[in-house]
C-alpha cells in the first residue's frame, strides 16, 4: 500500500500548477533608491505678500520678509537665498547686524529670531519669545551688542544679541511720560539713538508723544507732544534736529531742546491748510556732501482727489518730485554710502518695496529713473496660468531665443544707465553640461521663455499671442476676471521649434520660429465639435459641402476673431495657423483640455470637454473633429445625455479644402467599426468614477467625457498588428484609452499634396480615474524618443522641394527575442503594490513577440502594458484616499522612471517597467497649492463628519498645469502666485547644489568712522559713545523677570548643545576608561607585590626551618 505523506501532497499541488514562464531576455532595471533624493533647489520670482524690508550698506544685501514667514536675501545677479521661519508667522521687521553676516527678524507671534548667513544657507541661531508683551518696533545701533525692543504697552526692553537674553534694564511707559498725563501714550512706533550722543534714546509713541530718554541717568531729558498720530521719525546727522511724519499728511521738525512747538511744519502736497491729505507712512532725512539734504517720504497726497495712486516723494533742495507707483507701498529704505548716522550719508538710491514689485530709484541721475532689475521678479507681471519645463534641451535654443528677445529688449528706455546697486555676495555661474528652458503662459495671452540653466533664471523672449486676434476685449467664457486670451496649455517641440498655444476662449494657435521678419496671413480654421452616431456620419459626403470657411455656419460664432489679411510679424515665433472652436446654436464651446503636436507627422491634436480635433498643419486642413462619444462607435459602454449640437454643415476648408480633406474619412468610420471587434471591451474595468468624491453618481449615465491626454507615437492598435504605424493615443476623463490610426503618405511622396487619413479604432483599455499621461518604451525598457522634424528657417532659405514625409521611416522597436509568452496583471491589483505579472496567458499564439511597452497613468492607478499583445506587465493602484495630481515618465542616469505627485503631498518614483517603488517622500501638501484654485476646499457632505476636505477636479487640473517633472530629475511648481520653486529628485544634482548656490557673506572692512574736527572736540561737540555693557549688563542692571520672554535655541544651537553633550559624554567615557586602566595597573602591581611577599615568606620559612633543624639537638649553652 502506498504511503501518503504531507510532503507528497504539497509536491502534488506544486506539480499541478503551471510553472512561471520568463523570457530569455529579462529587462535589467539599473535605477536604485540611492540615486534619488527629493529636495527643493532654487526659488525665483517676487516674494509673495511682502511685509518688511532691510538693507546692509556694507555687504550690499537686501532682505525681504513676507506674510507667510519667508525671508529672501538678494544681492548681485545669482545671489538669491530663501529661508522660512518654522512657525510661518508673518515677518514684521528685519534688522541687519551690519557687516556681521547676521540679521534679526521680528515675527507676528512676538518672537525675535537671530539668523546667521555666513554660510550659503541661512539658519536660525536663537529665538526669543515674548510672552507678556507684543513687539511693535526694534532698533539695533551700529556695532552694538544690545537690541532695543519697543512694545505695544509702551515699554522698552534691551536684548543681548550674542546670548539672546533680556537685560534687567527696562524703560516703563509710566516713567517716560509726564506725571500729569492722564492717558496711556500708546504703542511705541519708533526707537533710535541720537547721532551725536548714543546715550540719548528717542522714543516715539503712536499718540504723538516723543521722549528723549537719558540711558545713563534713567530719566527723560525732553518731551514733545504733537496733536496728530505719529508714523515715523528720522534724525538729521548732526543730532540737533529730527523730523516726524504724521497721520494728517504733515511733516514736523523739532529741535533737541524742550519746546511746545516744532521748529517747522509743512504739508508737502496740500495747497492750503484746509485741504486734507493722506498719512505720510514713513520719512527719511538724508544729507549729501553738496549741502542739500534729501527728504524722502511715502504717501501724503491729497485725500479728496480721485484716482490718486501710491507715491514716493523726493524733496531735494528746492525741487519736489513725486514718483507714482503701480502698487501699494509696503516699505522703502534709502541706500547710502556711509553706514554711520553721525556722518554725511550721501544717498545714491531708494529701494521701494511694493505689494507686487521691487523698484530701485537712482538718486544720482536726472529725473530719478529706475534701475533695471537683474533678478526675475516680474514672473507675475501677468498671472501665470500654465508652465512647461524642458531640461536637457537642444543647445542652440537659448542663443536663438536670446537673439530675437534682445532686439525687443533693446527698445526699452527709461532705465538708469548705472549698475544695479545691490551687488552683495558672490556667484560664479557653474558650467552645466545641459541647458534648461522654462515656458510660462500668462492670463494676458503672453508666453515667456526663460533660461533656467545652472540655477539661474533669465528671461529670453516674450511672445504675445493676443496680437493674432482682434483687439475686442471681453470677459472669459466662464465669466471670470481672466482675459479672453489667457493661455491654458502649451505644447512645444524644441527640435522643430514649433509651439502650439491653447487659450481660454477655445482656440489653438500654431507658431513657427523664424529668425527674420516676415509678412503673411495667418490661416484660420473654424472647427466645431459635432455629436452624432457613426451611421449619421457616413451619410454626409464631403463633396456636398459648400465652399466656405471650415465649420462656418450662420448660427456659429467664435469667441475671438483672428486678424485677417497679411500681417507684419517680427522675428521669433510667428503664427501660421489658428484653430477656433465656435459656439453653435448659442451653446458655448468646450474648454480645451489636452494639446499635442508632432512635427514628424505634421499633425496637431487637441481635446476638449466634449470632443477631439486633429489638424494637418502642413496642408492646413482638418482631419477629424468628432465628439468623444462618437469615438466609441457602437461599442459605447455608457448611457449619455446629449449635449453637443448636431452637425449643421459639412466640414470644408478655407481655400483648397476639397483637395486637402481625406475623401474617405466618413467611410473609414464604418470600416473602423468592423475592424475593431468587441473583444477590446473585455479589458474595460468596471466601477470607475472620474470624480474622487463619494457623493458622485455612477458613470453608467454620464453627460460629458473630456479628453485628458493625447500622445502621438508609432505603435500598435490591435493584437494582430505585424508592425507599428503612426497612431494617436487618447486618454479620457473616465479612464478610457482609445486609439486613432494615422495613414501618412509613403516615404518619398510630397507631403504637401498627398492626403492624410485618420480612423478611430475604439477603446483598448479602461482605468480607474482620468488618464494623466501615456509614454512608450521599447522592449528593453528604454523610452522611445518622439519623432520630430529638424528645424530650418523657412524665412531665410526656402527650398523648392516640398517637405518630405519623415513619418514613413521604420521606427519599429526591436523585438523581445526568445519567447512567445506574455504576462498579465493580477486581476485583484492591490493598493500600493507593484510588480510584474506572472500568470500564464490563455492565448499565447496570437503574437510571436512583444516589441513595445506603453505606460498609462491615471488618477487612481498605473499600468505597464506590452504591445501588441495588450497584456498587463505590471500594475500599481493608488490607495482609495489618494489620487495622482501630476505624473511624467522622465530620463534618469541613462534609464527611465515614472515620477508622480500624489494628493497626499508625497512624491513617488517608480521603476519601469516593473513599477517598483524607488522613492516615497513627503514633499508638499496639496493645500499649499490651493491658492491657484477657484474653490480652495470643498467639504464633501459624506465626509464632513470626519472633517475631511476634498478638491474638485477642476482645481487639481489647474494645479497640474503649473507642476512639472522633467528629465534628469528636475521639476518645478508655482509655489505662490508670484514665485516658481524648482526641485530635484536626483541625488547627484542635490550633492552638487552647494557649488551652484551663491555666497551671501563676503568679508569687508568697516569704513572709517567720521573724524571730529579739533574745535568740535575741544568744545564738547561731536558724537559721544557709551558703554552699553556697563549700562545693560547683569552686573549693573540685574536679571530680567523670567516670565517676560523665553529663549528658544535654534537648530544650530541645538546641534551645538547636542555636540557638547556628546563631547562631554565621550570625555566622561574616556575618563572612566583611563581610571579603569589605572585601576587595572594598580591591581597588577599589587598582585606582583603580593606574589613577591609570598615568595619572600616561603624563603623565610625555609631558612627558619633549616636553622631549626641545624640547632635542634644543641643545648642552649652550645649556641
Amino acid at each position: 500500500m502506498k504511503k501518503f505523506t504531507f510532503k507528497g501532497v504539497l509536491d502534488g499541488i506544486r506539480s499541478s500548477v503551471a510553472p512561471q514562464i520568463k523570457p530569455d531576455q529579462e529587462i535589467v532595471e539599473t535605477l536604485r533608491p540611492d540615486y534619488f533624493q527629493v529636495a527643493k533647489t532654487f526659488r525665483h520670482g517676487f516674494p509673495y505678500q511682502p511685509t518688511a524690508l532691510a538693507f546692509d550698506p556694507i555687504q550690499r544685501l537686501l532682505a525681504i520678509g513676507t506674510k507667510n514667514g519667508s525671508l529672501r536675501i538678494i544681492g548681485r545677479p545669482g545671489v538669491d537665498a530663501q529661508v522660512r521661519h518654522e512657525l510661518e508667522a508673518a515677518v514684521v521687521q528685519v534688522e541687519f547686524l551690519m557687516n556681521e553676516g547676521a540679521l534679526i527678524t521680528v515675527t507676528a507671534d512676538d518672537s525675535l529670531h537671530l539668523w546667521n548667513f555666513r554660510q550659503k544657507r541661512a539658519d536660525v541661531v536663537h529665538s526669543l519669545k515674548f510672552q507678556r508683551e507684543r513687539i511693535t518696533v526694534i532698533h539695533l545701533p551700529l556695532r552694538s551688542k544690545w537690541l532695543y525692543v519697543g512694545s505695544e504697552r509702551g515699554n522698552v526692553h534691551f536684548v543681548n544679541v550674542e546670548t539672546f537674553t533680556l537685560s534687567g534694564y527696562i524703560i516703563n511707559w509710566n516713567k517716560a511720560i509726564e506725571v500729569t498725563r492722564p492717558t496711556h501714550p500708546g504703542p511705541i512706533v519708533h526707537l533710535s539713538d541720537n547721532p551725536a550722543d548714543s546715550s540719548k534714546l528717542l522714543i516715539g509713541f503712536e499718540t504723538g508723544l516723543m521722549v528723549l530718554w537719558d540711558l545713563k541717568t534713567k530719566k527723560p531729558e525732553c518731551r514733545w507732544q504733537w496733536g496728530d498720530s505719529l508714523k515715523s521719525i528720522d534724525w538729521h546727522f548732526e543730532g540737533k534736529q529730527f523730523t516726524c511724519s504724521h497721520n494728517d499728511g504733515s511733516l514736523t521738525t523739532w529741535n533737541v531742546k524742550p519746546s511746545t512747538k516744532p521748529a517747522n511744519i509743512i504739508y508737502p502736497h496740500a495747497k492750503n491748510k484746509t485741504e486734507s491729505c493722506k498719512p505720510i507712512q514713513k520719512v527719511e532725512w538724508k544729507s549729501s556732501k553738496s549741502g542739500e539734504s534729501y527728504l524722502i517720504f511715502s504717501g501724503g497726497l491729497t485725500a479728496d482727489t480721485a484716482g490718486r495712486v501710491p507715491s514716493i516723494t523726493i524733496m531735494h533742495g528746492k525741487t519736489t518730485t513725486v514718483l507714482e507707483m503701480d502698487h501699494n507701498i509696503v516699505d522703502f529704505v534709502t541706500l547710502c554710502e556711509s553706514p554711520y548716522n553721525s556722518d554725511v550719508q550721501e544717498p545714491y538710491a531708494v529701494a521701494v518695496l511694493m505689494q507686487n514689485d521691487l523698484v530701485l530709484i537712482d538718486l544720482l541721475s536726472s529725473g530719478y529713473p529706475c534701475f533695471e532689475n537683474p533678478h526675475p521678479m516680474d514672473i507675475h507681471e501677468s498671472p501665470v496660468s500654465c508652465v512647461h519645463y524642458i531640461a536637457d534641451c537642444p543647445s542652440d535654443l537659448i542663443p536663438a531665443f536670446y537673439s530675437v528677445g534682445s532686439r525687443s529688449a533693446s527698445k526699452r528706455t527709461g532705465y538708469s544707465e548705472n549698475k544695479w546697486p545691490i551687488a552683495g555676495g558672490e556667484w560664479s555661474p557653474t558650467s552645466c553640461s545641459y541647458n534648461e528652458i522654462i515656458l510660462t503662459g500668462h492670463t494676458d495671452g503672453s508666453v515667456r521663455f526663460w533660461d533656467a540653466s545652472a540655477g539661474s533664471l533669465q528671461v529670453l523672449y516674450k511672445l504675445k499671442t493676443a496680437k493674432v486676434f482682434e483687439k475686442a476685449r471681453s470677459k472669459s467664457p466662464e465669466g471670470g476676471d481672466e482675459d479672453q486670451f489667457s493661455v491654458q496649455m502649451l505644447s512645444f517641440c524644441p527640435e522643430s521649434r514649433k509651439l502650439a498655444v491653447a487659450g481660454i476662449s477655445s482656440y489653438v494657435v500654431l507658431f513657427k520660429f523664424r529668425k527674420l521678419e516676415s509678412t503673411f496671413e495667418t490661416t484660420t480654421l473654424e472647427i466645431p465639435i459635432y455629436s452624432e452616431s457613426l451611421d449619421e456620419a457616413a451619410e454626409s459626403s464631403p463633396e456636398e459641402a459648400p465652399s466656405k470657411p471650415a465649420g462656418a455656419s450662420e448660427e456659429s460664432t467664435a469667441l475671438v476673431k483672428v486678424r485677417t489679411g497679411p500681417q507684419k510679424k517680427p522675428p521669433g515665433f510667428q503664427a501660421c495657423l489658428a484653430c477656433v472652436t465656435p459656439s453653435n446654436n448659442g451653446e458655448p464651446p468646450g474648454q480645451i483640455t489636452a494639446l499635442t503636436i508632432n512635427s514628424s507627422y505634421g499633425l496637431l491634436a487637441y481635446g476638449l470637454d466634449n470632443g477631439i480635433v486633429i489638424v494637418d498643419f502642413i496642408q492646413k486642413c482638418v482631419l477629424l473633429n468628432i465628439s468623444t462619444a462618437d469615438m466609441y462607435g457602437s461599442a459605447d459602454p455608457y448611457q449619455r445625455a446629449p449635449r453637443s449640437p448636431k452637425r449643421t454643415t459639412a466640414l470644408s476648408e478655407t481655400s483648397d479644402g476639397e483637395r486637402c480633406r481625406s475623401p474617405s474619412i466618413d467611410q473609414e468610420f464604418n470600416e473602423t467599426r468592423e475592424s475593431c471587434p468587441d473583444h477590446r471591451l473585455d479589458k474595460l474595468d468596471s466601477s470607475f468614477s472620474r470624480s474622487r468624491s463619494s457623493s458622485m453618481s455612477s458613470l453608467d449615465n454620464i453627460t460629458t467625457e473630456s479628453i485628458q491626454c493625447l500622445t502621438f507615437g508609432d505603435s500598435y492598435t490591435k493584437k494582430s498588428d505585424p508592425s507599428n504605424f503612426p497612431t494617436l493615443w487618447i486618454g479620457t476623463s473616465v479612464g478610457s484609452v482609445l486609439t486613432i490610426m494615422i495613414n501618412l503618405p509613403p516615404s518619398g511622396e510630397p507631403r504637401t499634396t498627398q492626403p492624410v487619413t485618420v480612423a478611430p479604432c475604439g477603446t483598448i483599455f479602461r482605468l480607474k480615474g482620468g488618464v494623466l499621461t501615456m509614454s512608450f518604451l521599447d522592449c528593453n525598457g528604454a523610452l522611445i524618443p518622439y519623432a520630430y522634424e529638424a528645424w530650418r528657417d523657412e524665412g531665410r532659405d526656402k527650398q523648392k522641394t516640398p517637405t518630405k514625409n519623415s513619418s514613413g521611416l521604420n521606427r519599429m522597436s526591436p523585438a523581445l527575442t526568445g519567447s512567445s509568452e506574455s504576462v498579465s496583471s493580477n486581476p485583484g491589483g492591490g493598493g500600493g503594490v507593484g510588480g510584474s505579472g506572472v500568470a500564464q496567458l490563455q492565448q499565447q499564439s496570437q503574437v510571436s513577440c512583444d516589441r513595445q511597452f506603453v505606460t498609462i497613468v491615471s488618477e487612481k492607478q498605473v499600468r505597464v502594458v506590452a504591445l501588441p499583445s495588450q497584456n498587463c506587465v505590471s500594475k500599481y493602484v493608488i490607495p482609495d484616499a489618494d489620487f495622482m495630481v501630476k505624473s511624467e515618465v522622465i530620463s534618469m542616469k541613462d534609464s527611465v522612471c515614472l515620477a508622480c505627485y500624489i494628493s497626499n503631498g508625497h512624491i513617488n518614483i517608480y521603476s519601469l517597467p516593473s513599477l517598483k517603488v524607488l522613492v516615497d517622500v513627503d514633499f508638499l501638501a496639496l493645500s499649499d497649492l490651493s491658492f491657484q484654485t477657484q474653490k480652495q476646499g470643498i467639504v464633501d457632505p459624506m465626509l464632513s463628519i470626519w472633517g475631511q476636505q476634498m478638491f474638485v477636479n477642476e482645481d487639481t487640473d489647474q494645479i497640474a498645469k503649473t507642476f512639472c517633472f522633467s528629465n534628469r530629475g528636475h521639476g518645478l511648481f508655482l509655489n505662490t502666485p508670484s514665485e516658481v520653486q524648482r526641485f530635484s529628485v536626483s541625488t547627484e544634482f542635490c550633492q552638487s547644489l552647494p557649488e551652484m548656490m551663491g555666497e551671501l557673506f563676503q568679508p569687508h572692512e568697516m569704513p572709517e568712522p567720521p573724524k571730529q574736527s579739533f574745535f568740535i572736540g575741544l568744545f564738547g561737540g561731536g558724537s559721544r559713545s557709551i558703554d552699553r555693557e556697563e549700562l545693560f549688563g547683569e552686573s549693573t542692571s540685574g536679571k530680567a523677570p523670567k516670565l517676560v520672554a523665553k529663549l528658544v535655541p535654534g537648530p544650530s544651537a541645538q546641534l551645538d548643545a547636542l555636540g557638547n553633550r556628546a563631547s562631554t559624554a565621550a570625555s566622561e567615557i574616556s575618563r572612566a576608561h583611563l581610571l579603569a586602566v589605572e585601576r587595572g595597573e594598580k591591581l597588577s602591581n599589587l598582585e606582583d607585590r603580593t606574589a613577591r611577599m609570598m615568595n619572600e615568606a616561603e624563603q623565610f620559612s625555609s631558612n627558619a626551618r633549616e636553622l631549626m633543624m641545624k640547632n635542634r639537638d644543641k643545648r642552649w649553652y652550645q649556641l
